[in-house]
């Protein structure tokens, strides 16, 4: 196709399947041949990713404003990375971002949305931002995974923030579809932001 690749950003809740449609939709991206890899934040597997499993894991405890800096840290690790996969004409699917890090902090904290989100002003601004919108299949999920935000009220209030931080360009996924229904929906928006984006700057948030 030529041009840059897009970002393309999967948001929502906890177990609504956004991680299962990121490895879906990277594998039809790659089909239609279109060059796509996948991403997920936090990324665990740098030494502040490592230290962020191990407080999501409870493991260690952090004041809740320095992990919130140290999430944001894990992404501006990446920065250049995002920069570098989107100008090599390489789309990058990413499953949670800088929204995710503001949603979780305020319902954490009694911190506002604004000050969460400061700490990733400047990180490449997505073209695409998929919210997969909460619904009645997570209140009766029993495969948490026990980690510090794996509770029910919590993760509806972190809903109810992303609704605050969407600007009305956010495509709603309703999450109370089937898979593949999800998948075809998500995969012919990104393919349309795909080319929309192909000769755009990389904004910034």
């Amino acid at each position: 196709m030529g041009g840059r690749g897009a970002l393309l950003v999967l948001e929502g809740c906890d177990k609504v399947g956004k991680s299962t449609q990121a490895k879906l939709l990277v594998e039809a991206l790659n089909n239609f041949n279109i060059p796509a890899v996948g991403k997920s934040f936090p990324d665990r597997t740098s030494e502040i990713g490592k230290l962020l499993n191990k407080f999501l894991k409870k493991e260690v405890e952090l004041p809740l404003e320095a992990a919130h800096l140290l999430f944001s840290a894990n992404r501006w690790e990446f920065k250049q990375y995002i920069i570098k996969t989107l100008m090599e004409g390489t789309t990058l699917v990413v499953d949670r971002y800088a929204y995710s890090g503001a949603a979780y902090t305020a319902a954490a904290t009694d911190k506002s949305l604004a000050w969460c989100q400061e700490a990733d002003r400047g990180l490449p601004s997505p073209d695409l931002v998929a919210f997969f919108r909460i619904n009645d299949r997570v209140k009766k999920l029993d495969t948490w995974d026990g980690e510090r935000y794996d509770n029910v009220l919590f993760q509806e209030k972190v809903s109810f923030n992303f609704d605050r931080l969407n600007d009305g360009t956010w495509k709603i996924i309703d999450s109370k579809q089937d898979i593949y229904t999800i998948h075809k929906e998500l995969l012919n928006i990104s393919v349309d932001t795909v080319r929309n984006v192909t000769n755009r700057t990389i904004g910034q948030l």
